[in-house]
């Protein structure tokens, strides 16, 4: 299944649509543009195993571009539009990617990181019609790319993504799988799954609110139009207009992360019953822990069409769980269905049913950190298995529950806290949008937990409101468990995928302890 096929027996069928502007590329367009891209791609001297990157916001010309890398049998990584000079400079030059390929968006942070980044065939922007004086090693690319031709190269060869986590504990790592040299039409693991879980076939219109460097919606994306469905792709979530979109559309399946639930629970009554839904067959969700009363809450606005599963850039292993199953298993992401659940305790031994320990995956694919032997080596048991880092244990029903990342684990007085709970009862308060539960230094305890909050209103943010909301905590969750003290902050660094940049706050206060410890040193030492 590719899109070659549906281009000739469909041709003026939308592959995609862009919702905001209601733009098309049909089956036929996405053809002719990824085959005349492929031959440009072997203009430049890039051959089977090479590799790109793409540096772009949702973009309409996004998945020609990871079309063209596939079928000419090169990796593509895609990277997130958000991130600063340094961390785009280290994906790119990790990666080794030859190419990158940009926005006019980005022509700012692509300019700066030029003395860091290391294409050797350059840096081409879309929405451009000239290269930029100013920069040399910057062209335009659509003029280049239009003047290829539209007949397939002769040597294609399936090529495949190397995407990096998001990097919320630390430098992002890189995810690269060995390339067989397969046809490109070759069926891959998630287009039967799709079919079989989701009820995904050629009608399927699928709605994509994330940004597409994810794996996720990438990989979606990609699984659809290999089904012949079209994609319609918003250019960034708002919770209204993603309600309209579905109503505007007629959309059949979509893929959200918890947030976007809490955002669209929170808009007025009126604005959620403004839209018919009723076309929405199936409502995927992943990629962050979704609190049970959020989830419950959902299924009772959109009926049981909701559909979890639990798994990682690193393809390792998979969980699934449907609304059904759920509902008799409350707070479960599922059962596996790629590969074993191991929970293991800190000894390294297996925990039994109900106790929580680290979860690792025995018996699916195996993957490896590119360039990073240390990382991959800190992801492996010595029985072989691999773990995302997470938390978690079994029910005598071998469902899966998530209690958190190991790297979040607070310990306090010598007990181990993991903030998820309180961040799942505070996430409901009426006054909060978003938190973040983590442990700061404490001088008798060793770690206090901490709650940062984003407010709906954040002119409310006051002392009286903070200690409402501890109070609020502990009247469902232990005392230990809940925050001892809260700040507020306009907005929290969290990924656009639903991931939470927990460390980045975690960092501050830590950094600001040592640096007053130190202060301390020295004023003593005077």
């Amino acid at each position: 299944m590719h899109p070659s096929r549906h281009a000739k027996q469909t041709p003026n069928k939308a592959a995609i649509i862009m919702a905001s502007s209601g733009s098309v590329t049909t089956y036929r367009e996405l053809e002719e543009r990824s085959n005349q891209l492929a031959h440009w791609f072997r203009k430049q001297g890039l051959k089977a195993g090479d590799a790109i990157a793409l540096f772009l916001e949702n973009h309409p010309r996004f998945f020609e571009i990871c079309w063209a890398a596939q079928r000419s049998g090169l990796y593509y990584t895609a990277i997130s539009s958000r991130l600063g000079v340094d961390e785009l400079s280290y994906i790119v030059n990790n990666c080794k990617a030859r190419v990158l390929i940009s926005s006019k968006a980005l022509l700012q942070t692509c300019l700066a990181a030029m003395d860091q980044i290391q294409p050797d065939r350059g840096v081409y922007l879309l929405d451009i019609e000239q290269d930029i004086d100013i920069a040399p090693t910057i062209h335009a690319l659509e003029a280049r790319w239009a003047m290829e031709p539209t007949n397939p190269i002769e040597d294609e060869s399936s090529g495949y993504d190397m995407l990096y986590s998001s990097g919320t504990t630390g430098r992002p790592k890189g995810v690269r799988v060995p390339l067989t040299g397969e046809p490109i039409d070759t069926v891959k693991p998630l287009v039967p799954l799709s079919q079989k879980m989701y009820r995904m076939d050629e009608s399927t219109i699928y709605l994509s609110p994330a940004p597409l460097y994810h794996a996720a919606p990438l990989r979606f994306n990609m699984t659809v139009m290999r089904l012949g469905g079209t994609c319609v792709i918003m250019e960034q979530f708002d919770a209204e207009q993603y309600l309209s979109y579905v109503e505007r559309y007629q959309i059949t399946h979509t893929q959200l992360v918890p947030t976007m639930f809490v955002r669209m629970l929170k808009l007025p009554e009126a604005s959620r019953k403004k839209h018919r839904l009723d076309s929405l067959n199936v409502a995927i969700h992943a990629a962050a822990p979704c609190p049970i009363a959020v989830k419950q809450a959902m299924i009772d606005w959109w009926g049981p069409i909701l559909y979890e599963y639990y798994a990682g850039t690193e393809g390792n292993g998979l969980t699934m769980v449907n609304s059904e199953e759920w509902l008799q298993h409350p707070g479960t992401v599922g059962k596996a269905v790629l590969g074993v659940v191991k929970i293991v305790g800190d000894d390294g031994t297996l925990m039994p049913k109900g106790e929580a320990g680290t979860v690792y995956f025995a018996d699916g694919p195996s993957f490896e950190y590119f360039d990073d032997p240390g990382k991959t080596a800190e992801s492996r048991h010595p029985a072989g298995w691999s773990t995302l880092g997470d938390i978690g244990y079994l029910d005598d029903d071998d469902y899966l529950y998530l209690t958190d990342r190991k790297a979040f684990m607070i310990i306090s007085g010598g007990v181990n806290i993991y903030p998820q709970e309180a961040e799942n009862i505070l996430i409901l308060h009426p006054e909060v949008l978003d938190v973040a539960v983590f442990g700061v230094p404490d001088e008798e305890f060793g770690e206090a937990v901490k709650a940062v909050v984003q407010l709906r209103e954040p002119k409310h943010a006051s002392p009286e409101l903070a200690e409402t909301l501890i109070e609020f905590c502990r009247s469902k969750l232990s005392a230990i468990k809940c925050p001892r003290s809260i700040d507020f902050e306009a907005e929290l660094p969290r990924h656009p995928t639903g991931k939470l940049y927990k460390r980045l706050l975690r960092d501050r206060y830590w950094q600001a302890h040592a640096q007053r410890k130190s202060l301390a040193a020295q004023l003593s030492a005077g």
